[in-house]
């Protein structure tokens, strides 16, 4: 690196060594040509979390990446990371879920469609509901015999919950995403009332004149911010049962650090968690961080308003399945099927992943399918392209001075920034900082293609292309898995 001074104009001039860049930049890359993902902390983060009992709905799919995202990002810089799914098992909506089967349900219907019914049933319940006060009772009354443990209460609700289960973990399979732990808000209802009696021994827990239990976490302490724990009837609340699963997570796991991931409208209710295990002495709180993201708008199938996850996955595997019976460049693969559901679930996450997670944005079909421009498919048919480019070659040595050329030293420049990439994303744990470098590594390796030929080259030329092709593959390959897209081989 040459640097000059100029005092007159006030700028300063940088001459950057072509030779010398090369040599270094190919040494420090040395290591991706293995696909390792490790740089070389524990890390445990909460996502997905959907609702038992309910289909997996598209709404989710946001925590699900995201968390998914996270983890791997952890697991690259070298932290150990504990992903956890907290499924939403418990609580008032299985009062009405119990209520409404043993109303509307049938063993038969369940048996052969388990989601769809239970879904059918929560949809009835919940309209009958506002009409008729009894079936409020009865739904006060079956997740009150929850909370009792009633053999009767306890056993349908574990046929719901093991039922969904099943069914989810299909799903995820499909993303490519997986969970070393599967827990839910049921795990923690003894802890629940442990955390009632807590603060009620430390005088923060106030019993209001309707009966709940309430915290008080305004700065004065005059009641103006409160929070409740308990119903009058002394059933836990999700917030109670959240402070329960923290406690345990720390006494279990020992946490370094544990991120919730979900959508903004939690803000306010993970401010409060975080607050209530301060208030309650445990300083490892300050180390709990909540991951919010914005909403997606104009989610829709051909069939009209999607509603499904697998109606998302679907739709995006047959429509990418299309293109590519369409696409002149399509190389013949063995199973197109599977193909295009990985090219496609790239195409929503790259779609997913490329501004802030705060942002609402619009989801567009059209867009996210083109094989040109800033897509999840493009990230694809190159990763695809230089694998094709540099299938057979060996781990021949070579001379990386001979990749001086601007083209060259461009691309050498931005795969030496990946690691910068994967600090920087870490820090404020937003994907966009990754998926721009990988695309732009994308559009820099097209101009690569038709500049830097391997065919007709001198050999030791040939060879230093090649290698520098080869780098660029194992960065995009290493990128794409820790976004959670699959890299295909043909295109």
């Amino acid at each position: 690196l040459f640097l000059q001074l100029n005092r007159i104009n006030k700028f300063i001039n940088f001459k950057v060594n072509r030779r010398l860049l090369s040599t270094g930049a190919c040494t420090v890359l040395h290591p991706f040509l293995t696909d390792s993902t490790h740089f070389s902390l524990a890390a445990m983060f909460v996502c997905s979390s959907p609702n038992i009992a309910k289909k997996f709905h598209a709404g989710h799919l946001r925590s699900t990446i995201i968390g998914n995202f996270i983890g791997n990002l952890k697991q690259a810089l070298g932290n150990t990371v504990i992903r956890m799914n907290y499924l939403g098992d418990w609580g008032m909506q299985f009062g009405l879920l119990g209520a409404g089967f043993g109303q509307f349900g049938s063993m038969e219907q369940l048996k052969q469609n388990p989601l769809q019914h239970l879904f059918e049933v929560y949809v009835r319940v919940n309209k009958e509901v506002e009409q008729n006060e009894g079936i409020k009772q009865n739904a006060r009354d079956f997740f009150r015999q929850l909370e009792l443990h009633e053999p009767q209460a306890v056993s349908l609700w574990q046929l719901f919950r093991d039922i969904t289960v099943k069914e989810y973990q299909c799903v995820y399979k499909r993303l490519g995403v997986h969970f070393d732990v599967y827990c839910g808000e049921s795990f923690h209802q003894h802890g629940a009332q442990e955390v009632v009696q807590q603060l009620q021994r430390k005088g923060l827990l106030t019993t209001t004149e309707k009966g709940t239990g309430v915290v008080d976490l305004s700065p004065c302490g005059d009641m103006s911010s409160v929070c409740t724990l308990l119903r009058s009837d002394g059933t836990s609340l999700y917030l109670t049962r959240d402070v329960a699963a923290a406690i345990d997570r720390r006494e279990k796991y020992g946490f370094d650090e544990m991120i919730y991931v979900t959508d903004k409208s939690q803000e306010n209710h993970f401010d409060q968690l975080f607050q209530i295990l301060r208030i309650m002495g445990h300083c490892w709180a300050k180390r709990c961080r909540h991951v919010s993201f914005g909403l997606v708008q104009g989610m829709k199938t051909r069939t009209g308003d999607v509603v499904f996850l697998e109606d998302v996955l679907d739709e995006a595997r047959a429509r990418m399945l299309h293109n590519m019976s369409q696409s002149n460049t399509t190389k013949a693969v063995d199973d197109p099927a599977d193909t295009a559901e990985k090219v496609g679930i790239s195409a929503l996450i790259v779609q997913d992943f490329k501004g802030p997670l705060l942002s609402d944005y619009r989801f567009d079909w059209d867009r996210m399918l083109q094989a040109q421009g800033d897509t999840g498919v493009f990230m694809q048919y190159t990763h695809a392209r230089l694998l094709h480019c540099i299938v057979g070659c060996g781990m021949s040595t070579f001379n990386p001075s001979l990749l001086s050329e601007q083209t060259s030293v461009a691309v050498l420049q931005h795969l030496l920034r990946y690691d910068e990439v994967l600090i920087q994303s870490a820090q404020d744990l937003q994907p966009k900082h990754l998926v721009n470098f990988l695309l732009k590594l994308c559009h820099l390796v097209a101009s690569a293609h038709k500049e830097l030929k391997v065919k007709g080259s001198e050999e030791e030329v040939a060879q230093a292309r090649i290698r520098l092709f080869m780098a660029a593959r194992a960065v995009l390959s290493n990128g794409m898995k820790i976004l959670g897209v699959t890299p295909v081989q043909k295109m």
